[in-house]
């Protein structure tokens, strides 16, 4: 699950192409199928978001919360993709784009009533 930060007058007008943006770079780099997308907005008011004081409204923040397994060249890959393509698709620049991963072992997961490492995924997560 990636959920995504900004002021609200910033983040609204983009979220459609930040959500395209952001799931092109999870296919593309960690091979999820295009319908595994999951991904929560979190528009806030000005004066509910400070940032950093060399950082401008547009700042954002990107949280992926991810299965552990996959090796830090891969994450490192994502994270570097997600600055170009944001900024070439959105005009955002990196200065303005925080990204972390979060990683919780498979068990910690549950969804479609089982935990994580009980889960038949049609990806793969050792990548």
């Amino acid at each position: 699950m990636i959920v995504v930060y900004g002021i609200a007058a910033q983040l609204n007008p983009h979220k459609a192409r930040l959500s395209e943006v952001i799931h092109g770079c999870m296919m593309e780099v960690l091979g999820l199928p295009e319908g595994k997308r999951a991904h929560r907005f979190v528009p806030l008011a000005a004066d509910d978001f400070y940032y950093p004081s060399d950082r401008s409204p547009a700042y954002t923040v990107i949280e992926i919360n991810m299965m552990e397994g996959r090796q830090v060249e891969t994450k490192k890959a994502l994270i570097k993709a997600l600055f170009q393509r944001i900024e070439s698709e959105l005009a955002i620049t990196p200065t303005d784009i925080e990204i972390t991963i979060k990683e919780q072992p498979a068990h910690c997961w549950g969804f479609r009533g089982i935990t994580g490492d009980e889960a038949q995924l049609n990806y793969a997560v050792h990548v």
